[in-house]
Formats: structure tokens, C-alpha cells, sequence
């Protein structure tokens, strides 16, 4: 019967590998050390904030705090982005913003404002692309027209405003409201203060015919006109202001046909 043989490796040279191992280690270890203390020297208190942008409503001094607010006890390298720019993107009036750094020591905030395109249901203002921006019982500057509409039309309402606002204005009319109501009912004012009853269905159709038709009887007679409602068939109906004279449409337009929603 055979005996089985067992190798058994040399303890000189596991002995041997063991200082190499421990080399490799403190080295990492000694590598690891260097850039912690790199980084940490590189990550110095924030010193400034570099504020850029065209302001009308947002300051300078707002978005500091701001900045100052998110970033406090954090190093050049350890501060976030992300929040930084959250914290100015909240700011009322900011559209978006970009911040960076500036080495060794500054933040670099550019800002963006909104721009209003008009009110919205009295008390917020929404901007061209139907966002609602700013809310409160004093945020709507005098002089913008007034939108309105149900919860989640702005977009919709604004998109509208936009292209009738693009056919009248050559004409030298502007609109001060246009209305939406919670029965998806469309009426707008006039800036002279004629106010248009759309209704419900066939919204394109029936502008268009008082773009080229009615605007004509508002051009000559704008004084004596208190509303005109497109909501007919064939044509449309003007109701006049107290003591203004009649007669004044051509024959066939005014209020032909049965009225429509």
C-alpha cells in the first residue's frame, strides 16, 4: 500500500509574500491618504456668489440668500449643485436658472426671469407657454390682459389667446380677457371694451367670421356696441349700448338663422 504524500510549501516562502502584500496595502492606503488630503484642501469655503442676468423683478441680493440658504457649510466640492439651483428656481419670478463653480472658491448663479404674458383668473400670471408662474392677491401688474379659465387650462387658454391675439393685433385690436368657464364656454373683450360671445362648438369658424365681418361694424361703430354673439347659424347679433341708434348691420348678417352653443 502506497502512503499519500502531502506538499507542503516552504514557510520561507509564504513568509516571503506576506511583506509584499503588506507593501501593496500601505501604499493604497498611503494613495487613499494623499487624495482625501488633496480634496480636502481643494474643498475651501464657499468665499462668493457671482449673480448674472437680466433683472426686473428677481434681485441680486434674493438669489444670494438664497444660495447662502443651500450652501451653507458646504466646501467648493461638497456643495450640491442641484439643490443650489433648486433653491433660486423657487425664487417667485425665476423662469430656470444655471449655477456652477468658479475655482477655487466662488459659485456662478445665471438667472432667468419670467416674463408675463398676461393674468390669470385674477390673481396668479402665466407666461407663453400657458405656466402658471406667480400666485397672490397682488401679482398681477396693471396694463397685462386677464386670462381665465378651470383648473388645468392655462395652456390651453393661453395657446388660444395667442392666435387670436395674432389676427387682431393688424387690425389694431388687442384683446383685454378671454374667458373659459367651467361649461367650456368662450367669450373674449375687446381692449375698447366689446365683448365677443364664441360659445362652445365651431370656435375657428365663427372668429374667423368676426374677424371678417363683425370687425368691420366694430371699426366704424365701436362707441355705440356693447357685445357681439356669434353663436348664429348664418350670421351673428350686436347688442347696442343704451341710446345708440339701430339699423347699422347689413341686411342678412345680424342674427340670421337660430342661435347654436
Amino acid at each position: 500500500m502506497f502512503k499519500r504524500r502531502t506538499r507542503r510549501r516552504p514557510a520561507a516562502q509564504g513568509a516571503a509574500r506576506r511583506p509584499g502584500l503588506l507593501r501593496r496595502l500601505l501604499a493604497a492606503a498611503g494613495a487613499v491618504a494623499v487624495l482625501w488630503l488633496a480634496l480636502w484642501a481643494l474643498n475651501r469655503p464657499i468665499r462668493d456668489v457671482r449673480v448674472s442676468g437680466s433683472f426686473e423683478h428677481v434681485t441680486p441680493p434674493a438669489v444670494e440668500r438664497a444660495v447662502a440658504a443651500e450652501a451653507e457649510g458646504s466646501g467648493i466640492l461638497t456643495v450640491s449643485l442641484a439643490r443650489v439651483r433648486a433653491a433660486v428656481d423657487a425664487l417667485p419670478w425665476v423662469a430656470r436658472s444655471s449655477v456652477s463653480r468658479v475655482w477655487p472658491d466662488e459659485l456662478a448663479v445665471r438667472v432667468h426671469e419670467q416674463v408675463a404674458l398676461a393674468g390669470w383668473n385674477g390673481h396668479g400670471l402665466v407666461n407663453r407657454a400657458g405656466q402658471v408662474f406667480l400666485r397672490g392677491p397682488a401679482s398681477v401688474p396693471p396694463g397685462l390682459p386677464s386670462l381665465s379659465g378651470p383648473h388645468g387650462t392655462s395652456r390651453q387658454v393661453t395657446r388660444r389667446y395667442l392666435r387670436m391675439s395674432g389676427q387682431l393685433e393688424p387690425e389694431g385690436f388687442s384683446i383685454a380677457s378671454l374667458t373659459l368657464d367651467a361649461r367650456g364656454t368662450w367669450q373674449f373683450t375687446l381692449n375698447d371694451g366689446i365683448t365677443v360671445r364664441l360659445g362652445r362648438s365651431q370656435l375657428a369658424a365663427r372668429f374667423e367670421k368676426f374677424v371678417n365681418v363683425a370687425l368691420a361694424i366694430v371699426k366704424r361703430r365701436a362707441g355705440d356696441i356693447s357685445y357681439i354673439d356669434m353663436r348664429y347659424m348664418n350670421g351673428f347679433a350686436i347688442g347696442w349700448r343704451t341710446g345708440a341708434p339701430r339699423g347699422l348691420a347689413p341686411a342678412g348678417l345680424t342674427g340670421a338663422g337660430g342661435r347654436d352653443a
